[in-house]
């Protein structure tokens, strides 16, 4: 059978079928006799008589189908269609309008309100059950597709991210380290998101798509280190002046850098995230930062949430140029940021997770 789907009529589970499940709305007695006589050999039916009862149903108990009675007293078949197009979940249910009215104008406000069909009164057996049977049918094929589509939209995802990582990775490599910062920023990034979820803070900012977007974009904050020569970056010791300046404009590129090599990524919001990390992530809370010298909340939030795991790694790695501190050397140092190179309130939460970044450099270090 195309695309896998199963009979239209029910689903097999542990060696058995079963049944799909109907619900049909009439507040007329004989019709929904007739209606549960004519489906049952071949469909679990659930009758109601009102509108308001099968809106309790839906809300209640999963179903595969609803035919919808239009002509009912209080709430008439079209004010649940509204009630069920308006929820996200009972939207994806198909419906069916019941009705004796066959005109043109009837047959149009059904289709336009959202019905897979529509089945005429009084019914006739064999038109019942073939536009039953293909409004399962299709809507199996439809569900089929929908799922094909969200596996091909996580591996595309899986290969965007794979590929955002090797980048990263090459780049971190130019100056002497390894794909582990990247690694290593990401992993305290997602901490501090997840202790500030914790706590509620900006949580109006915190949704789960902003969450997620900021743990895959991460890994792109040094982005801009590309067209920083290989002699600045692999320098042993102390850079000059000059060398300092060169290495202060891979905040700027980076961002312009995403600007014009993203443009094709349908998601947007990621784009943002990503070009404002890079761009911003040196940044620091009282203005003293760079390239732009932002302040306070002018700086993106999730600039100030990198800044935090950057220099934290930094501190705790060991580097060409440096050797690494302990996980006390460095709180006393950031803390003394308080409020100038970080914003009182990340620095409190990250700070705060003191446990958690113990097992973590175990883990990474």
């Amino acid at each position: 059978m195309l695309f896998g789907v199963m009979e239209q009529s029910g689903s097999y589970a542990g060696g058995e079928i079963m049944k799909k499940t109907i619900l049909v709305v009439d507040d007329n007695k004989l019709n929904l006799a007739i209606a549960q006589t004519l489906l049952a050999e071949e469909y679990h039916v659930e009758t109601v008589n009102s509108g308001e009862l099968a809106l309790q149903y839906l809300g209640e108990s999963e179903t595969d189908l609803v035919l919808l009675d239009i002509q009912m007293p209080k709430m008439d078949g079209f004010e649940v269609m509204r009630h069920i197009q308006g929820d996200e979940i009972l939207r994806k249910i198909p419906v069916i309008f019941l009705t004796g009215d066959r005109t043109e104008e009837t047959e149009e406000i059904c289709f336009q309100m959202g019905a897979m069909d529509y089945i005429g009164k009084p019914f006739v057996p064999g038109v019942m059950m073939q536009r039953v049977r293909r409004t399962l049918e299709l809507q199996g094929y439809r569900k089929n597709l929908e799922d094909m589509v969200e596996q091909q939209l996580e591996r595309i995802t899986q290969l965007q991210q794979g590929i955002i990582i090797t980048i990263a990775n090459l780049i971190e490599s130019r100056d002497g380290t390894t794909g582990e910062h990247v690694k290593r920023t990401s992993a305290y990034v997602e901490l501090l998101l997840k202790k500030m979820q914790e706590k509620g803070v900006y949580k109006e900012i915190l949704t789960p798509t902003y969450v997620d977007y900021l743990k895959k974009a991460s890994p792109l904050h040094d982005i801009g280190k590309i067209t920083v020569p290989d002699r600045i970056l692999q320098k042993p010791g102390a850079l000059t002046q000059d060398e300092y300046d060169l290495i202060k404009l891979h905040a700027k590129a980076g961002g312009r850098l995403i600007e014009e090599n993203m443009d094709c990524i349908v998601d947007k919001e990621f784009v943002e995230i990503a070009q404002d990390i890079a761009a911003c992530h040196h940044e620091r809370w009282n203005g003293t930062g760079y390239p732009r010298g932002l302040q306070g909340k002018e700086i993106p939030l999730s600039a100030r949430i990198l800044a935090i795991a950057d220099v934290f790694d930094a501190l705790v790695s060991k580097r060409q140029y440096k050797e690494k501190m302990t996980l006390e050397q460095a709180f006393e140092i950031m803390e003394k940021e308080r409020g100038e190179d970080f914003e009182p309130i990340l620095l409190d939460t990250f700070l705060d997770a003191r446990e958690e970044l113990c097992e973590l450099m175990k883990e990474l270090l």
